[in-house]
């Protein structure tokens, strides 16, 4: 039979198949592979002795948490405690569009800020939209919701942004743990401590620790443009450009003429500088 894995919980595997949950584990040949099923994970797996027997390609993965086949992710993003952070953002952005992941920003704690400070935040954010990113709040449940629908979806973003606590708006039975943040540090206690997938709305929804392993240095420099997709729209005079110093770079020129969003070059620097040769 074929099926996914939604719940990984010690050697227990528990996959979803045709309405039903099967606790599964996976053949001793993987371990002498190598190959660590995931959770989100299609399976081939054999009902009667309940033994994953393949893991079926991947459209995408990551090693921590362990998770894969996520079409969407929702980087939920506080205004305060823990404080708004472009730079973070972008580095959730980046890593999602490496791994062909489509992205929704998802910002909380608006009441915690000034007017003046939420309309600064929501020009910037204005950017974002416009160049091809949902960006709503975690009262615009009605539309959260329609994003969710017929997509695997995840919820990530800094500890103590509301991940939880939004997914527990959204439906109260998910009955997810939530936690205060931390005065003295300024970042939220962890949690969640499994990774699950939920059926919610013809979708499903991953609740995970967070993703605390995006480091660059997985990619090629020369790939790290592609996780910024406003460059797509220049093209610079040599094809090889790696548009950080060569004085006839269309993508420096956008940003001194302020078509690109400055702080969005300067995590474009940061990130080439992170990857590998």
């Amino acid at each position: 039979m074929q099926g996914q894995i939604v719940k990984i919980s010690s050697s227990r595997h528990v996959v979803y198949s045709n309405g039903c949950y099967y606790n599964t584990i996976p053949r001793g040949k993987f371990r002498k592979d190598k190959l660590i099923p995931k959770v989100g994970d299609y399976v081939n797996f054999n009902d009667k002795s309940l033994v994953i027997e393949e893991i079926l390609p991947r459209k995408n993965t990551f090693g921590r948490p362990m998770v894969s086949n996520i079409d969407r992710a929702f980087i939920v993003t506080s205004l305060v405690n823990p404080n708004f952070s472009l730079g973070l953002l972008d580095k959730f952005i980046a890593h999602m569009e490496l791994n062909n992941i489509d992205v929704v920003i998802c910002l909380t704690k608006i009441d915690l800020v000034s007017p003046k400070e939420y309309e600064k935040i929501k020009d910037v954010m204005q950017y974002y939209n416009n160049i091809g990113y949902n960006v709503v709040t975690n009262n615009d449940l009605l539309k959260i919701k329609e994003l969710i629908r017929d997509k695997t979806n995840v919820f990530i973003g800094q500890t103590g942004a509301g991940k939880s606590t939004l997914l527990n708006k959204l439906n109260p039975s998910f009955n997810l743990k939530t936690g205060e943040v931390s005065l003295a540090l300024g970042r939220g206690r962890h949690t969640t401590r499994n990774v699950e997938l939920y059926e919610f709305l013809d979708g499903k929804v991953l609740d995970t620790p967070g993703f605390s392993a995006l480091d660059f240095s997985i990619y090629k420099k020369e790939n790290i443009k592609n996780a910024f997709r406003e460059f797509s729209n220049y093209t610079c005079p040599f094809k090889d450009c790696s548009h950080t110093k060569e004085e006839e770079c269309s993508i420096r020129k956008a940003v001194n003429d302020k078509e690109i969003l400055e702080s969005r070059y300067n995590s474009y620097l940061k990130f080439y500088e992170e990857a590998s040769k």
